[in-house]
Parts: C-alpha cells; structure tokens; sequence
C-alpha cells in the first residue's frame, strides 16, 4: 500500500479525534439529556474552546471530503509520485496542527496552516487533472 492510502487512512482517524474533541466539550456544556435527547430545535451555540472545537470540526469535513475523493483518484488512476507523497504529507499534518492552533485561538498562524494543509490538497489533485 501506498503512502497516498496510509495517510487517507490516518486523515480518518484524525477525523474521528475531532469529533470526540467536539463532542465531549459540547457534551459537558449542554449536557448529557441533550446528548442522549432527540436535539429538536437549535441547540444554544457553545461557548469558548467548546465552539472552537465544533467549528474546527466542521472545518475539517469542508476539506476531507476532497481529500477523500483526489486520493483515491491519484492511486487508481496510477499518477502516485513523488509530489502526491509529499500532497499528503502536507494536508495531514497541517490539519494535524491546525486543531491546537483553533482550540486555543491563535488567528493568523491558524489561516496559514489551512493554507498548507489546501496546498497539499491542491497538490494530490493535479495530477487527476494533466
């Protein structure tokens, strides 16, 4: 197996830490009859690390999805290398350290992150697209 599918794989699990990370602050927030509960009508919106969790979360499943669909794409099509390798790489760990960058607030530092992890992104898909 390729590097292209290991890091796919260790970008899923970096999906399911953050949804614990949304998950048990909101939890602990809004409590366990509304965790266990239907959740009809809006929730009250989460406070400090809690939101930021949340909406780091959210940030990650705006980008996983493409992620998702390019790797798969890059390997069947068989257009791997050396720049593929080095695309995953770069969204991995950016997404890796952008989830302490977010849940402790940092501006700016955070935006760039994002930027490298959508470059490595960017650079898993053009080979799909020569």
């Amino acid at each position: 197996m390729g590097i292209e599918l290991q890091f796919l794989g260790w970008a899923v699990v970096l999906g399911f830490v953050q949804l614990l990370l949304a998950a048990t602050p909101a939890t602990a927030q809004r409590g366990s009859r509304w965790n266990v509960g239907a959740r009809d009508g809006e929730p009250r919106p989460l406070a400090g690390a809690a939101g930021r969790a949340e909406r780091a979360f959210r940030n990650f499943l705006e980008t996983f999805p493409f992620f998702a669909a390019a790797v798969p794409g890059v390997v069947l099509a068989g257009r791997t290398g050396e720049a593929t390798a080095w695309g995953v790489q770069l969204y991995l760990w950016a997404r890796v350290l952008y989830v302490p960058l977010y849940l402790t607030g940092i501006p700016y530092v955070r935006s760039l992150v994002w930027g490298v992890a959508m470059a490595g992104l960017v650079t898993v898909l053009l080979p799909l697209l020569h």
